[in-house]
């Protein structure tokens, strides 16, 4: 039995017989049970909104269809499109109470929903809960649905919503590496390849390249959000149809549609989509992209404020707490640390989806709710990820001028610039002869009258080294 908070049960009754219900639950019998069934990882269904509002506006959707198609009374339809709303709305998500690792293929999760629904719709129409004789979780809620297409629907439009929140905080993100693109415009400094010095360019265009590679995988996410609306829904078990009646998987595609926002449209052959992962798979596959981009971002970040004193030093990240229980001032680029950890989790969870996808079996994929688990929580971590390095972090970084100058003036690394006026021969020449005497190279160019000062001005000009007089 699950636990009551007053103490006080309502006895419900399934294939497996008589069991108690919390009475003050608007979850029900197969709720119940599971909750017993799958303490597994601690992580309840409520943590993840989304999904949550994906599913209410499944039953929605189905319930409108229903109705158009003779499935039950107006006041039933009424009853549970309003508790279908609230649901979307935010409200009854404690509800939710599974554990998202489940046996079943979301059978589970399914009978939660259609549950709380069917409860919440008891009350609107002043009826206790439990009295499923006037509205059903199965017979109502249910009705023209199997778990096998609501289920991944209701990921599909949960996964969706939660790719629209990620993208807007990416695209804070980018714009707040954009700014410090423009702040940081004017600074020169030494590029570097293979963690050598390599050219001159600006912290500007470092900073808009960050912008740039988290735009690119923006892009990516707004493309691949198409395969997330497709759906199965009117297939029901295997994709076959059975108990669906004539015309109400197109109602159902057009009320989702209507209620999203979303171009969502029907699956071309259900009973291949009702056993297909591939939607989910190629969305994985873009969240581990964007995982391994933003790692990188955070590597160069890290890389960039090294020191104070020993490292590179050309930016200060924001000192966000003291770095060490025993070494004194140390402090660390947490913020930059953290966001690698986030991108390592997401790239761990695109293999859970991979062998879930490979996992399958004839009509049906019974892994489906490992595949919502990690990729609910992949787009949870990315939003308060995105959120944190901008605000804690990218907003409030500051240049070192001073240090990007020296290492610009004594970089070997200018010689390549000469390439063109004195060939690479002579180039390499200088270029060792600087190595040796730890003079730069604009010094021995000048000492060795191989140009006037104003052919060096011309060529070693910031807008030429950077390409920005082009």
């Amino acid at each position: 039995m699950s636990p009551s908070h007053n103490g006080k049960t309502r006895i419900e009754h399934d294939l497996l017989g008589d069991f108690a219900v919390p009475a003050d639950a608007y979850y029900g019998v197969q709720t119940a049970r599971a909750i017993e069934n799958f303490k597994i990882s601690g992580v309840p269904l409520r943590l993840y909104p989304n999904f949550i509002k994906g599913l209410a506006m499944v039953k929605q959707a189905a319930a409108r269809a229903n109705y158009e198609t003779g499935g039950f009374s107006k006041d039933i339809l009424d009853a549970i499109d309003a508790a279908c709303q609230e649901i979307i709305d935010g409200k009854l998500h404690d509800q939710f109470v599974l554990d998202v690792l489940q046996g079943g293929a979301g059978t589970s999760t399914n009978m939660n929903a259609n549950e709380v629904i069917a409860n919440r719709a008891l009350e609107l129409m002043g009826h206790e809960k439990g009295e499923y004789k006037i509205v059903d979780p199965h017979d109502h809620v249910n009705r023209s649905q199997s778990t096998n297409d609501s289920y991944p629907t209701s990921m599909h439009i949960g996964m969706a919503l939660g790719n629209v929140e990620m993208i807007a905080e990416f695209n804070k993100l980018i714009e707040a590496f954009r700014r410090k693109g423009t702040e940081f415009g004017n600074i020169v400094k030494m590029g570097r390849t293979q963690l050598q010095d390599a050219v001159p360019m600006t912290l500007g265009q470092e900073f808009e390249a960050f912008a740039e590679t988290l735009a690119d995988e923006v892009r990516a996410l707004e493309t691949v959000q198409k395969v997330l609306c497709e759906i199965s829904m009117g297939g029901t078990a295997i994709g076959t149809g059975l108990n669906a009646p004539k015309g109400y998987a197109e109602k159902c595609a057009q009320h989702l549609a209507k209620i999203t926002g979303y171009p969502i449209k029907l699956a071309r052959n259900l009973i291949e989509a009702t056993q297909d992962t591939q939607a989910f798979v190629l969305y994985s596959s873009a969240l581990k992209s964007l995982a391994i981009k933003l790692a990188k971002v955070g590597n160069d970040l890290r890389l960039l404020s090294s020191g104070p004193r020993c490292g590179l030093h050309e930016i200060n990240l924001p000192a966000t707490q003291p770095g060490s229980s025993i070494m004194p001032g140390k402090v660390n680029p947490v913020i930059p640390e953290v966001t690698n950890m986030v991108a390592y989790r997401v790239i761990g969870n695109d293999l859970v989806v991979t062998l879930s996808g490979e996992g399958g079996q004839l009509q049906l994929n019974a892994f489906e709710p490992v595949i919502a688990a990690v990729i609910f929580e992949s787009q949870t971590l990315f939003v308060n990820a995105a959120r944190t390095l901008r605000v804690h972090c990218v907003e409030g970084i500051t240049a070192n001028p001073e240090v990007c100058k020296h290492y610009l003036e004594t970089s070997i690394g200018t010689v390549t610039a000469l390439n063109p006026v004195i060939g690479y021969d002579k180039a390499t020449e200088l270029a060792a002869e600087a190595l040796e005497s730890g003079e730069g190279i604009i010094e021995l160019v000048r000492e060795k009258h191989i140009l006037t000062d104003e052919q060096i001005d011309n060529i070693l000009n910031p807008a030429a080294l950077t390409g920005q007089g082009r």
